[in-house]
């Protein structure tokens, strides 16, 4: 069990990104566990094919994400600065990190593999470990990393974006969507409810109880006391069933969860509208609200829907003007949400 611990300058702090250079990682882990990709299982058949034919070179990128290890390099993922960072500022980020801290992460992984549970205490945080040796690190492409993180990091930085072209970016459109859905939900719960509402479901191993976070971890333990430091919030859409949470410093903690909606990433079918709705609100309108399941984009409703973009939009703009739908800007993204009076319209009228 993993406690985390806030003071009210933490819950002040505390912020919700996303990371593409994240679902780079955590769509790795889940290639190399087969039991993870109940919802992925398409992606995940595409995508080894896809590797295996291209011949691409991800040796590095793959050595250092190892599943079977409680513990990830942390320069893998270095803290977005944004809500909605894209890939080339993740990997600007990536490619900044020190040597010194590239070596720190490095031997903090040298230790978990040899130690099956970590625990959360000042004899595992990097600046107290015995540095790395060549035979502690899993495989020679890490051990010259350790030995040159500047060239390492250069060659992990062009791994990443092969891997990104091929596996990620064919399929960023609906993944980004998914993930600012998920953005735009845990900000309204954080509105409507404070930090309960924030935390209350992000899945079944964590629960918050008088001011603390506690995770369920099947390999680390600890508590990690926030002191103003604040904690990051990562939706992903490739780490059910599992969450993680990177604590160690001096890295921002940060806890990242699966994304609400994951079972639906892969779904392309439309969601038909009650009839009775349909027959007060009009067809479209109806069907517009139906296929609001989840936040969505103009374009993603047109493409759902068959109607027009234009089309969509007018009839978007009558729907909030009658309190059933309320827009959202994301970066360069409006997103569409049902309303509460929506949602008991549909429960109403599918009864």
């Amino acid at each position: 069990m993993l406690t985390i611990t806030f003071t009210v300058q933490d819950l002040a702090r505390t912020r919700l990104a996303l990371s593409p250079l994240w679902e780079v990682v955590a769509s790795i882990r889940l290639l190399k566990t087969p039991r993870a990709q109940q919802f992925h299982a398409g992606w995940a058949r595409t995508t080894t094919e896809r590797i295996a034919r291209e011949g691409i070179e991800l040796g590095l990128l793959f050595d250092l994400i190892d599943p079977a290890v409680w513990y990830l390099a942390d320069f893998l993922t270095p803290r977005p600065q944004t809500p909605l960072p894209d890939l080339t500022a993740d990997l600007g980020a990536l490619n900044r990190v020190s040597a010194d801290q590239v070596r720190a992460d490095l031997d903090v992984l040298a230790y978990a593999r040899s130690h099956p549970v970590g625990s959360l205490d000042e004899a595992m945080l990097p600046r107290r470990l015995t540095p790395a040796t060549v035979d502690d690190l899993p495989s020679k492409a890490i051990a010259d990393l350790y030995a040159d993180p500047e060239a390492g990091l250069a060659l992990l930085v062009e791994q990443v974006e092969a891997y990104w072209e091929l596996a990620i970016a064919p399929h960023w459109g609906r993944i980004r969507s998914l993930l600012e859905g998920d953005l735009l939900y845990r900000g309204r719960r954080l509105g409507q409810a404070g930090p309960a509402g924030l935390f209350e479901d992000l899945a079944e191993s964590v629960k918050w109880r008088n001011g603390s976070l506690f995770i369920k971890h099947r390999r680390f333990k600890g508590v990690r006391n926030l002191n103003g430091e604040g904690l990051l919030m990562t939706p992903s859409a490739f780490v059910w069933p599992t969450v993680y949470s990177s604590t160690i410093p001096p890295w921002q903690p940060t806890f990242t969860y699966p994304a609400r909606g994951i079972a639906t990433l892969w779904d392309d079918s439309s969601h038909p509208a009650p009839a009775g709705l349909a027959g007060v609100l009009g067809r479209s309108r109806a069907e517009l609200l139906a296929q609001l399941d989840a936040p969505r984009s103009t374009t993603e409703l047109a493409a759902r829907t068959g109607l027009t973009p234009g089309g969509v939009s007018q009839h978007l703009g009558s729907l909030r003007a009658g309190g059933l739908v309320t827009a959202h800007r994301m970066g360069r993204t409006v997103l569409y949400a049902r309303t509460s009076v929506a949602e008991a319209l549909l429960d109403a009228a599918a009864k």
